[in-house]
Formats: structure tokens, C-alpha cells, sequence
């Protein structure tokens, strides 16, 4: 609560307000003290927290000279005030002189007439100026004076007779109820300065404000952190002398806000914003708030995972790898080296041999592992849509566009890793538009001429030998030294024999728990899965183990039913035209789906990779 206090120039008065306060249940505290006096008291009652001080005319006026960091309540000479003094000072005659100060003397001489009497007015400033202004009025024949407590100690002094214009409870009371609401008012505005300060205080933001005169007004804790200057120290002092290069008092003559300004203080880059503070049309100060240019970043990669990178989440690790070969196990270690570092990792395999399995271990083993992994086969969409899916495209940017437009797997996975399974499927030109996100680390949306920083690691991987395609012109050659930087080469199935027992193993006991009854591998069986080449690597052995669960009835599997299993899965071999009865089952698939690649896959029995290869055979054939 805000302190106020009553200071009465004498013992009567201050008697009067004690009764007057007790009987109103008025909680200020009072002091004694007249003019001087009155301001030695009012100082210490300021060193000890009071912030209002209800004190008469003169002593007001001495305290308000003094120059004391206080509220002052005068108290105020009311009409019936003045009519009692002068009723009294009628007893002495009717020319009365009044000599006190403005603030009590203004509109008394309108009394004259009405109360029958000559009113003259001797003003004073100051305490020294009584006695002159006292012996001035009764030189000019006046019958007695009125005046304040100055005007009567010099009267009473000079045995002249004088009547003191004393304070009624009406203008006290009117004066503390004033103090009161002023009291309210100033405690209102501390809990809303408070709250405001506790927020600036707290922000994430450094704050700097000035006023008119280019003085620092506010100088908050991480404007501290950022600059090195103490906000105690800085506080009160011109920003031109504290930190001329902020250039705050430019915006406030101009009144043109500066934003998004890029700053460099003590090494660290920001992003400073400078507003003017515009009262009534005119500057009154201005404000700039800057921020460390990496928490900023920080937050954006929060923002994108919280919004777009839901799912796409990396579960594998390098111990879900499985294999005992020295093959598999200095692959890995190779693996693990190039996770330790920041460039492009290009991995080539055959089918099957687990290229998004390394990708995303090695994604989990490196520093950005809290960050989305992102992973899209290049050869499962049309070049079209492959863009719109990498870069992302604005609403309206084609037909059956999203009107709300849709981020990129690119802008999804900053911070994070992308893998891009089949790089070698990749049309000419979408691999241009690739190499260029790839150099400027900067992506543009479809549609849109604005671009997108993108802080993304690329893992691609093929199949195919990429140094063959570039020599046949079909695949980039910039684009594959980008993206070949660290290579990791994932040796077949059939080179480590070794890695092929574990992995049965693994396959039956992952699926055999569908089926509720365990199985197991006799040695005839192991010999007849390490004899076979298998072309399908370990996606094969995988789909092998599964048949193997879903046929077999007895507990022992033997090589016999291994040679049996394999023996009917050996299909007569693709050629690389589609046949006419598959080529028109495939266009009632589409037919049926409406184009959905996805469903028509389903419905053929087919990945969606593999339905968009047979589609471009097809193509190729009929141009």
C-alpha cells in the first residue's frame, strides 16, 4: 500500500486531523512540520517510504521547491474557511489585508462585497517574503491581517492583530480522500508496471527503450547478455554515448519503423527490431528488441518438427542390424565414421539388402537424431508430383493443388536427414532442381518466387551403378559428385553367407509368434538357405521365412522343405516389356482407383514402386 502522510503545520491542526481520522476510519499516519521544518520532516518521511504528503499552502510550496521526489495533496482553504476568518477579523475592523500565498489568496477578494468588509491581497512566494508583505499591509492602513501560520507568527511577533485562516475538517477530509484515490491510482499502476516489467524482464527478447531525449528508460536482462552492458549502469544515460551503433534516435526523427535488421554484437548475429513510440503524432521515444539469430533457428526447427514432421521418425539403430560376417561388421563400421560428419552419404546395394535400414541408423548415430527423418522412394511417383511432394508448392499451384498449399519433405525435414531411396529413378529435370536445393540449401515451393533455408542432411541410395547412368546421360553428373561424397557400398547376401543362419533365425521368431507355434532350423535346412544365391537378398530370406510359417505344419524344418519352397518360387524371368493381358489389367486397375497409384497397386498385388516402373516400360513402348 502507498504511504501517505499527514503533515500539520501546528498542534492544533494536527490534533484536528487525528480525531478527524480516527472518527473516519482513515488509515494515515501525521506529522508535524511548517514550512522549512516541514520540508526536513517531509524528507525523511520520503527516505522511509512515503509517497504522499497532505500538507497546507506555504509548506507545499517549500516542499515542492525543494525538489522532493513526492506526491503533494494541498490541503485545500475552502469558502467556509475564508467566511470564518473573516468574520473573526471583523472584530478589528473592516479593512482586513490578506497575506498568504497565491493558492490560498485567489478569488478572496470577491468576499468583500458580500461580507460588508475591504478585502486587500499582500501575496508571498516564499517564508522570507512575510514580514515585509505583514508591514507593508498595515502601513497601507489596514485594521488587521489574515493569513496563514507564517502570517501570523510575524503578526504576533509584531504585535499586530492578526486571525489565522485555519483548516476546517472540510477541506482535511477533502484533502485525504483525494490522497486516497491518488493512492489507489499510483498502486493500480505499480501491479500493472510490475507485471509489464516481469514480462520484458523474462522475455526471450532483448529490450531497449528510450525517451525524447534519447535517455534509456529500460535496459532488460538479455540486452545484458547480449551486449556485455550492465542495464543498471546504462539505465538514464543518452544511447548515443551507451551504444551509438543501434542508431535508435535516426527512427525516432524519421518515425519509420526498422525491422528485421541484421546486427552483430560481440560476435554473436541478431535480428533487431526498431520502433518509434508515437503519441498524439509526435515521438516520444522508441523501443528495440533483438534476439540471438541461433535461438531463433532453434525455434523454427521446433515449430517444423511440432507441425510437420509428426511420424517421420527414424525407429531403426545399428544394433537392430543383424549378422556375425566380418563383411557385415566393418560395414558398419564404415557406416558408423561417416554419421560421426555432415556431408552427403551415397549407398549402393543390391535390392534387398537393407539400404533404409543403414540410412536410418546411421540418421540415429548421428548429432541430428532429434531431428525428422524423411524418406520417399524417387522411383514410387511421377516427376510431377515428385517435386510438389520434395519442395512443396502454394495453394492453387496446379490442379488438385491443396488450396492451403503443403511444406515440402525438404522444409519437413530441417534439422533432421532425407533419405531418397532409388536416386537413379529420378527424371533429368527434377534432378537439376534437386542439385540446386542441394548447392543453395534453399528450397522454393511450387508456385512461389520466395525460398525456404533448409538445414537438411542427404542420405540417397540406388540400386543401380549411378557412374553408368551419368555415362549414358541419364543421370547428372554435377548431381552425382554432390551427392557421392561419402559412399558406403552394402554387400549382397549371397558374399556373407555367414549373416544367413542368424537372419532365418531372427525372421522365424519375429513371425512365428503370429502363427503360436515355434519353429525351428535343422542343419539340413541351414545348408540348403546358405547354398541358395539369393537375388533378392535379405528382403527374399525375409519373404521366404514368412511362406515358411505360413505352410509348414510340422515343429523341424528340414532342407528338404527349404529346396521344395525355393525351388517353386523360381519364376520364369520378367522381361523388360509389359505383357498385353498385364498391360490392360493394370488400366482397369487405374480405371477402378480413379489414377489413385496407390490403390491400384493394392488391388494388382504390387508395390506402388513397382506398378510406376511397369507403367514406364509401357509408356516407352508405345512412344
Amino acid at each position: 500500500m502507498t504511504l501517505i502522510t499527514f503533515l500539520a503545520p501546528d498542534t492544533s491542526m494536527l490534533d484536528r486531523a487525528r480525531n478527524l481520522f480516527q472518527s473516519q476510519q482513515i488509515n494515515i499516519q501525521i506529522k508535524k512540520g511548517l514550512l522549512s521544518e516541514g520540508v526536513a520532516v517531509a524528507r525523511s518521511l520520503i527516505a522511509n517510504g512515503t509517497e504522499i504528503i497532505i500538507t497546507r499552502g506555504g509548506t507545499a510550496s517549500a516542499i515542492r521547491n525543494a525538489g522532493l521526489e513526492v506526491i503533494i495533496v494541498q490541503i485545500p482553504i475552502t469558502g467556509f474557511d475564508i467566511i470564518r476568518t473573516v468574520e473573526k477579523a471583523k472584530l478589528h475592523g473592516h479593512r482586513i489585508g490578506a497575506v498568504s500565498f497565491p493558492s490560498i489568496l485567489q478569488g478572496i477578494d470577491c468576499l468583500s462585497p458580500i461580507l460588508g468588509v475591504e478585502i486587500c491581497c499582500y501575496p508571498i512566494h516564499s517564508e522570507a517574503e512575510a514580514e515585509e508583505q505583514v508591514l507593508q499591509a498595515f502601513h497601507d492602513g489596514v485594521d488587521v491581517v489574515i493569513g496563514g501560520f507564517i502570517t501570523a507568527k510575524v503578526a504576533k511577533n509584531n504585535n499586530f492583530p492578526y486571525e489565522l485562516i485555519d483548516s476546517g475538517v472540510e477541506g482535511i477530509l477533502q484533502a485525504a480522500h483525494e490522497a486516497e484515490r491518488i493512492a489507489q491510482a499510483r498502486n493500480l499502476e505499480k501491479a500493472k508496471t510490475s507485471l509489464f516489467r516481469a514480462v520484458l524482464d523474462y522475455a526471450y527478447e532483448g529490450i531497449v527503450s528510450v525517451d525524447s531525449e534519447y535517455r534509456i528508460t529500460f535496459f532488460n536482462p538479455i540486452a545484458e547478455r547480449i551486449t556485455g552492458i550492465k542495464g543498471s549502469k546504462a539505465t538514464g544515460k543518452k544511447i548515443t554515448q551507451v551504444w551509438p551503433g543501434l542508431n535508435l534516435e535516426q527512427v525516432m526523427r524519421t518515425e519509420k519503423d526498422d525491422l528485421g535488421q541484421i546486427l552483430n554484437i560481440n560476435g554473436v548475429d541478431v535480428l533487431c527490431n526498431k520502433v518509434a513510440i508515437i503519441v498524439n503524432n509526435r515521438s516520444v521515444g522508441a523501443v528495440a528488441t533483438f534476439q540471438d539469430v541461433t535461438q531463433i533457428q532453434k525455434m523454427e526447427a521446433r515449430v517444423r518438427h511440432r507441425f510437420y514432421a509428426s511420424g517421420h521418425v527414424a525407429h531403426l539403430r545399428f544394433t537392430n542390424i543383424i549378422g556375425v560376417s566380418d563383411q557385415l561388421r566393418q560395414t558398419v563400421e564404415i557406416a558408423k565414421e561417416y554419421a560421426l560428419t555432415r556431408s552427403s552419404i551415397l549407398i549402393l546395394g543390391e535390392t534387398g539388402t537393407g539400404k533404409e535400414v543403414f540410412a536410418q541408423s546411421i540418421h540415429n548415430y548421428s548429432d541430428r537424431q532429434k531431428g525428422p527423418f524423411v524418406a520417399i522412394n524417387c522411383a514410387a511417383l511421377p516427376s510431377q508430383i515428385l517435386e510438389s511432394e520434395l519442395f512443396g508448392y502454394v495453394g492453387g499451384a496446379f490442379t488438385g493443388a491443396n488450396q492451403k498449399g503443403k511444406p515440402g519433405l525438404f522444409e519437413v525435414a530441417h534439422g533432421g536427414t532425407i533419405f531418397l531411396d532409388e536416386i537413379g529413378e529420378m527424371e533429368f529435370v527434377t534432378q537439376g532442381k534437386l542439385l540446386r536445393v542441394l548447392q543453395e540449401k534453399k528450397v522454393m515451393r511450387l508456385g512461389n518466387d520466395s525460398v525456404i533455408p533448409v538445414d537438411v542432411r542427404i542420405i540417397a541410395a540406388s540400386n543401380k551403378s549411378l557412374k553408368t547412368l551419368v555415362s549414358e546421360n541419364k543421370f547428372r553428373s554435377d548431381l552425382y559428385y554432390r551427392l557421392n561424397v561419402l559412399q558406403l557400398r552394402l554387400p549382397p547376401l549371397r558374399s556373407r553367407k555367414a549373416d544367413i543362419k542368424p537372419l532365418a533365425q531372427f525372421f522365424l521368431k519375429e513371425h512365428s509368434g503370429i502363427m503360436r507355434r515355434p519353429l525351428k532350423l535343422t542343419p539340413s535346412a541351414i545348408q540348403a538357405l546358405t547354398s541358395y544365391p539369393w537375388p533378392g537378398n535379405i528382403r527374399e530370406l525375409q519373404n521366404c521365412m514368412e511362406r515358411i510359417i505360413a505352410v509348414h505344419k510340422q515343429e523341424e524344418i528340414d532342407g528338404t522343405v527349404i529346396n521344395l519352397l525355393l525351388k517353386d518360387q523360381e519364376d520364369v524371368p520378367v522381361t523388360s516389356s509389359l505383357l498385353p493381358d498385364e498391360a490392360t489389367e493394370i488400366s482397369k486397375a487405374l480405371a477402378l482407383t480413379k489414377g489413385r497409384y496407390a490403390d491400384a497397386a493394392k488391388i494388382l498385388g504390387i508395390s506402388r514402386s513397382t506398378l510406376w516402373r511397369k507403367l514406364k516400360r509401357f509408356n516407352a513402348k508405345q512412344n
